[in-house]
């Protein structure tokens, strides 16, 4: 199975290749590379649109996650029942909003990328962060994440949500 990964927006220069190379790491760190998995980077226009009819939040955001598995628990795989429900759902990435995230905070757009891919595949595994608890566990699991993408590629990244808190 496999990634589809589309680019909708044009405002930020976007290496496909490298984010297609980062998403299959993820993937297989987290034993997923059996189910699809849609990335599609957009504007801030298009994902603020999105925030607002999901989410009712006019707002431009970083990541929107559309799970296929609504009553996935944290931690546990879908179990299929059939070929066509190898499917994870899909992420939308804020590009635009990361780039700006990025520029004031002095960090790498592709790795930031990465990071804020892991938290919307958490969000397709089930996580969430609405309490405290929940966040706390999601944030263990990026951690966990991202800890083993470092010892395989070499980078440094950490979890953004240490400096979101719960608004993200």
């Amino acid at each position: 199975m496999g990634v589809v990964l589309r680019n909708l927006q044009k405002v930020v220069p976007l290496r496909r290749a490298r984010l297609r190379k980062d998403v299959d790491t993820l993937r297989h760190i987290l034993g997923i590379q059996k189910f699809d998995l849609g990335i599609v980077c957009v504007d801030n226009h298009r994902i603020q649109h999105i925030n607002n009819i999901y989410r009712k939040k006019n707002v431009a955001t970083d990541v929107l996650s559309f799970p296929f598995y609504e009553d996935l628990r944290p931690g546990k795989l879908p179990c299929p029942l059939d070929r066509d429900e190898l499917n994870l759902g899909d992420i939308f990435l804020g590009v635009e909003f990361v780039m700006k995230q990025c520029k004031e905070d002095s960090l790498d757009l592709h790795g930031t990328l990465a990071v804020v891919t892991a938290h919307g595949i958490c969000h397709l595994l089930g996580y969430r962060h609405e309490t405290e608890e929940e966040w706390t566990e999601m944030l263990q699991k990026e951690s966990y994440i991202l800890n083993e993408y470092n010892r395989l590629t070499g980078r440094n990244l950490e979890p953004l949500m240490k400096r979101c808190g719960q608004d993200r």
